[in-house]
Formats: structure tokens, C-alpha cells, sequence
């Protein structure tokens, strides 16, 4: 498109068979809010403004969209963010009233594109074809045909063959029998000129059965006035599936799934099954990687070569290179600092890897440890049972069984550092701050307080002391 393209997204609704308190816009599908998705689709399209019209929790759903996380510039290719703004439609009087409250906000010289914020698989090449039908000059009305075309508009045409000239769209509630039974559907997006939007939308009435503005009103306008009205119709229904009720969202869900399988799976990335794949963010894989079943991954996550993800794993936010391997009911979740795991490391199983985690290569660890915004050199060991937080451990240490690290003192968090080959045995507790000498080795059952010296043995436990003959109490007799 040569002109400027101005977006206009109603998202009014209150949503009331979703049952929720939250506005409908704001539920969730693939992670991300509904509107998050029509929105950042809308982006890609260089659209020079995007308009929410809001209503139903309208300074909710504001602020959600103002969140610096709402639409994922970062990528890329993406282009520069638009400008996001928001006009409000109190009371909801229809459409054609929603699209009337962003209007004041909207430039002659574009071409206005009206998405709906409950629609959120809607593809950008599907709205630049729209547009490219547009062309700045005439009504372009994005259409497909349904088996069961209930609650939808028709789309009426001059004649019965595909190419002939639409002439209006009836709403389900003004439809008569014969306008019932045609299987067209309007799927309530359009492009059109906004010179001419702007006169059409102030002839509309509310002279129908729902006493309602319709925004489908203006093609009659356009047919009167002699413009041309076109369809583009394509045969992808969930593109413009819309989302009334949870039934409805977890349907899509599952639709969405599959569509971020089956690209992944086009790019090499082995699913055992794509029916168990779970993406709430955005996944780059390298060659060769293997994703086990009921694995979800959120935020942004990179998986290098012949990387191996077992089952039931969770990966949030986290960067996982070449030839590591992640085992059953591994969780990581980087959150702001993010996760990194090194090369050829081994994770898991049940181990959890959380915030400003950074293991080197070949890192081993194992189940039901934990670690926090600690760094592992290569070659580093924590197989059973431990906990490391706020520390820097180094290359070739071996941590022990039951271990931790105490770095909080119940005010302020203090860092442990570990050299390189240290060996803690079990059940340790490293009070932090605290250095432990390389090469030094800790004694099983040691609370270490005190910096240790490079390549001693520590020990710091009571003496083992047996009493001889020793009788246990007995219980008291009772009546």
C-alpha cells in the first residue's frame, strides 16, 4: 500500500458468556492477551496508528496494552512500533458506533483497516491482500463461506456466481430465509478509504432489530454512491474465528498449537507429538533438535543443535546451546535475567533452573537441585538434592548431595564463591559470604562460615561421640 494505513480495533465488548471478570480482549490464548496478537499483527503492516476502541473495563485493557511488552518489536525485521492509541465507546451502541468513537482520531489520506480484538489468528498476509484489494479506492470485505453460518452477516450478492458484485451485508437478526440460507459470511474486517468511511459512518441509523449502529450498514451506502464494494474471500476459517465463551478460546488454543507445530516441524524440529506442544512465546530452534511430549515453552526461548528436550519439561525465558539435554520434568524459567545452559550440559531430571542460572558447558545437574542467580563453569557438578544461590562456582567442582548454599541472612543476599575443583561432600551448608579455596575439599555435614584455604580439607562439625550402654526413655505407664 502507498497511502497510509490506519488501524482501528473494537474492542468494546464485555464478553458476558466468557463468565469472567476479565475483559474479553484480555483473556489469554498462547500466552499472550487476545488483543495482544490482532495488535501486533496490525504492526506488522507498518500501519502508521493502531486505535483500540474500548469500553467493557476500557482503563484495564489500556493499561495492558501500554505494558512495554504488548507487541514484540525485538525481533527481526519487525518494523518500527506504531503509534498506539485508544478511543472510548461508552455506551455500546453497535459497530458502526464503535468505529464512529475512533474517527476524530483518523486521517483523510489513508485507508482505514477495522480488525476485531477478539479474532486473534488473523495472518498479516491476509490483511495486506485485503488492502492490495482496497487499493485506497474501493470497500474491501474479508469473507469465506461456512458450513453452519449462524450469528454471521451474509454477504448478498448481485448474482449467484462468485464474481458478482456484493451489495450488502445482512446481519443474522435482519436476514430473511432465503438471506439465511447463503453460506457467505462477513468476518467483520474491512478496508476502505477513510474519506469515504468518514461520510458513511455519519449516515448510519439504528433502525434494525437490535436497534443497533451497524458498521456493515455502510456497503449499501458504498453501492448507492456508485463505489466499487469487493471481497476477498479466503477458505482459512480460523484466521477469523472469533472467541465468545472458554469453550470457544480453548478450541482456538489448541488451533494455534497446532499451527506453531506444524511450522516448527517444517523447519526440522522433531515433535514426538504435536497434539502435546505447548509455545506461549517465541522458540528458535537449531538443526536436529528433539522435543519430547507435554513440553511448554514461554517468553523467549533458543534451543541450539542437537539440543534434546525430555517430557513434561517447562523452559521460560532461557537459552539452551549446542548438544544439551534437558531431562523429564526439567523447569527453567528465566524470567528478567534469563537462563543459559552451556553446551553438552545435562538437566535434570526434576531439576529447576531459576533467574540469572548461567551453567558452562558440560554442567551437570541433577534431580531435585535447584539453582538461582548463579554462575557454573565448565565441568561443574550438582547432582542430588542441593540448592545454589548467588554464587560463582567453578570449573570441575563437585557439589554434594543434601548441600546448599545460605545466602540470605534474613535481610540481604551475600554471594558464595567456589573454586575451581573444590569438592563439597553431603549435606553442607555454605553460610555466605564465604570463598572456598580451589582444590579444597569441604567434609560431609560441614557448616562452613569461614573462608577456606586452597587445597586443605575442612571440617567443621561436632565431634562423633558413643555412650556405652546406653537406655532410651520409656514411656510413662497410663491407666
Amino acid at each position: 500500500m502507498s497511502l497510509p494505513i490506519d488501524v482501528v480495533v473494537m474492542a468494546a465488548g464485555k464478553g458476558t458468556r466468557m463468565k469472567s471478570s476479565l475483559p474479553k480482549v484480555l483473556h489469554r490464548l498462547g500466552g499472550r492477551a487476545l488483543l495482544a496478537h490482532v495488535t501486533d499483527c496490525a504492526a506488522r503492516l507498518s500501519a502508521r496508528q493502531i486505535i483500540v476502541v474500548t469500553g467493557h473495563g476500557a482503563e484495564q485493557v489500556e493499561a495492558a496494552c501500554r505494558q512495554p511488552d504488548w507487541q514484540r518489536f525485538a525481533e527481526a525485521g519487525r518494523p518500527v512500533p506504531p503509534d498506539l492509541k485508544f478511543a472510548r465507546q461508552e455506551p455500546q451502541l453497535g459497530t458502526g458506533h464503535a468505529v464512529q468513537q475512533a474517527l476524530p482520531q483518523l486521517l483523510d489520506d489513508g485507508v482505514t483497516l477495522v480488525l476485531s480484538g477478539d479474532v486473534p489468528l488473523i495472518e498479516a498476509a491476509t490483511l495486506q491482500a485485503l488492502l492490495a484489494e482496497s487499493g485506497g479506492q474501493r470497500l474491501a470485505l474479508l469473507t469465506l463461506r461456512l458450513p453452519d453460518p449462524t450469528g454471521y452477516g451474509r454477504i448478498v450478492r448481485a448474482g449467484l456466481e462468485a464474481s458478482a458484485q456484493v451489495r450488502a451485508i445482512v446481519e443474522q437478526k435482519d436476514a430473511s430465509e432465503a438471506q439465511r440460507a447463503i453460506d457467505e459470511i462477513y468476518s467483520g474486517i474491512m478496508a476502505l478509504p477513510t474519506r469515504l468511511l468518514r461520510v458513511w459512518l455519519e449516515r448510519l441509523d439504528n433502525h434494525n432489530a437490535q436497534a443497533e449502529f451497524y458498521l456493515t450498514d455502510i456497503v449499501k451506502f458504498a453501492v448507492a454512491d456508485g463505489v466499487a464494494v469487493v471481497a476477498h474471500r479466503i477458505s482459512d476459517a480460523p484466521q477469523v474465528a472469533g472467541v465468545n465463551s472458554p469453550s470457544q478460546l480453548a478450541a482456538l488454543e489448541r488451533e494455534y498449537q497446532r499451527r506453531q507445530a506444524e511450522t516448527l516441524m517444517a523447519q526440522g524440529v522433531r515433535l514426538a507429538d504435536p497434539a502435546r506442544f505447548d509455545l506461549r512465546g517465541t522458540l528458535h530452534c537449531g538443526q536436529d533438535v528433539e522435543i519430547d511430549v507435554n513440553c511448554v515453552f514461554d517468553g523467549a526461548v533458543t534451543l541450539g543443535n542437537g539440543v534434546r528436550i525430555g517430557p513434561n519439561c517447562v523452559v521460560a525465558n532461557a537459552v539452551i546451546d549446542d548438544g544439551a539435554v534437558l531431562a523429564a520434568f526439567t523447569h527453567i524459567d528465566g524470567e528478567q535475567l534469563g537462563v543459559r545452559v552451556g553446551a553438552g550440559a545435562r538437566i535434570g531430571p526434576f531439576a529447576r533452573l531459576r533467574p540469572g542460572a548461567q551453567l558452562g558447558a558440560e554442567v551437570h545437574i541433577g534431580n531435585f537441585v535447584e539453582i538461582k542467580n548463579a554462575t557454573l563453569a565448565p565441568g561443574a557438578k550438582a547432582n542430588h538434592l542441593a540448592y545454589i544461590g548467588d554464587a560463582t562456582v567453578g570449573e570441575r567442582v563437585n557439589y554434594g548431595a543434601g548441600s546448599i548454599t545460605a545466602n540470605y541472612d534474613g535481610a540481604n543476599k551475600h554471594r558464595t564463591v567456589i573454586e575451581a575443583d573444590v569438592h563439597i561432600g553431603s549435606n553442607c551448608v555454605l553460610v555466605a559470604p564465604v570463598t572456598l579455596g580451589a582444590g579444597g575439599t569441604v567434609g560431609a555435614g560441614s557448616v562452613i562460615t569461614g573462608n577456606t584455604p586452597a587445597g586443605a580439607l575442612t571440617v567443621a562439625r561436632g565431634r562423633q561421640t558413643s555412650y556405652a550402654n546406653w537406655a532410651r526413655p520409656l514411656k510413662k505407664a497410663t491407666r
